[in-house]
């Protein structure tokens, strides 16, 4: 596996591991267990001195970002009181003072803020993604980063979804065509 991706050319993007989030059920990994395997994977990264981004969401004080569109299921946020440590990453996850933290409004780790702008002052082509949730944040930024031309490594069991179902169609049909799928234990491997 050492030829997976080139140390120097390489970030870990963390979606999500956040206290507000992490405190939701998960499938087909419990939360727990997503957690700890990013955090192997960003202390494998530090060690490497390999650029770790923490991504979390947080809402503006007037609550302005939670307008949505009208949709036909349902909007968890809608009408729903944030706790004050909502968007607080989880401590399994640092932050390390090495570590940048991307604080986004949206679904995607790219829209609206400057992770783009950072990796690429950082000459990073390709980056390895998890977190929460697989079929949500993390797809939503491996969407947009292989429309911007990263190479993406997605760490299956450093990630989990609502549900079973909603996480297997992600590993098994979306990201298949826009990078790697890996298990921890590979990556990990890989920077060994």
């Amino acid at each position: 596996m050492t030829n997976l991706f080139n140390k120097t050319t390489t970030a870990l993007v963390v979606i999500d591991l956040q206290k507000g989030i992490t405190a939701m059920p998960a499938e087909p990994y419990p939360t727990k267990n997503v957690i700890a395997n990013a955090a192997k994977l960003a202390q494998a990264f530090r060690k490497n001195q390999m650029p770790v981004f923490l991504v979390r969401v947080a809402t503006s004080p007037d609550n302005k970002d939670r307008l949505s569109p009208i949709t036909d299921g349902p909007n968890p946020w809608a009408n729903r009181q944030i706790p004050p440590d909502f968007s607080d990453i989880v401590p399994e996850m640092g932050p390390e003072p090495t570590d940048f933290i991307i604080t986004k409004k949206q679904w995607g780790a790219f829209y609206g803020t400057d992770l783009d702008l950072q990796l690429r002052r950082r000459k990073i082509d390709t980056i390895v993604l998890c977190g929460i949730s697989t079929n949500i944040g993390v797809e939503s930024t491996a969407r947009f980063a292989f429309e911007l031309g990263f190479q993406q490594i997605f760490a299956e069991d450093a990630m989990s979804a609502r549900s079973a179902l909603e996480h297997e169609h992600s590993i098994k049909t979306i990201f298949p065509r826009l990078g790697r799928v890996r298990k921890t234990a590979d990556i990990l491997s890989a920077l060994a």
